[in-house]
């Protein structure tokens, strides 16, 4: 399955939970709802993955936590905010160059249309 197919069966995912939930929930309620779309799909999920940071020869084990990773390739980080900021976009973009991980989705299912808070990510490092 290519990652375009990927992606667009994650968004609808999305959409499906935030259609059947709405917005105003806690973080934690859409990731357990949306790894059981996802599953539900056949898709691969891991869920709080500790991505170590390497600098040199020092490892360091709990770097950051990636939210969710699909098929091992395609990063989640999952919001409930007003609006994104330039935050969020560094987080998933560092999560996806120390992964080496080719695609991200930055989700905020903190609005009323979720394919308002829906941002792509490409990495380009």
């Amino acid at each position: 399955m290519g990652d375009n197919e990927i992606t667009e069966k994650i968004i609808g995912a999305a959409i499906e939970v935030h259609r059947t939930l709405g917005p105003g929930l806690l973080e934690s309620a859409y990731q357990e709802c949306l790894i059981y779309e996802l599953k539900s799909l056949g898709l691969k999920v891991k869920k709080e993955l500790i991505l170590p940071i390497i600098y040199k020869d020092l490892i360091l084990e709990h770097g950051y936590r990636i939210d969710l990773l699909v098929e091992n390739k395609i990063v989640l980080e999952l919001k409930t905010v007003d609006k994104f900021t330039e935050v969020h976009s560094a987080q998933i973009l560092t999560y996806m160059k120390l992964g080496n991980y080719p695609l991200g989705l930055l989700i905020n299912f903190k609005t009323k249309l979720l394919k308002n808070g829906i941002k792509r990510f490409i990495n380009t490092y």
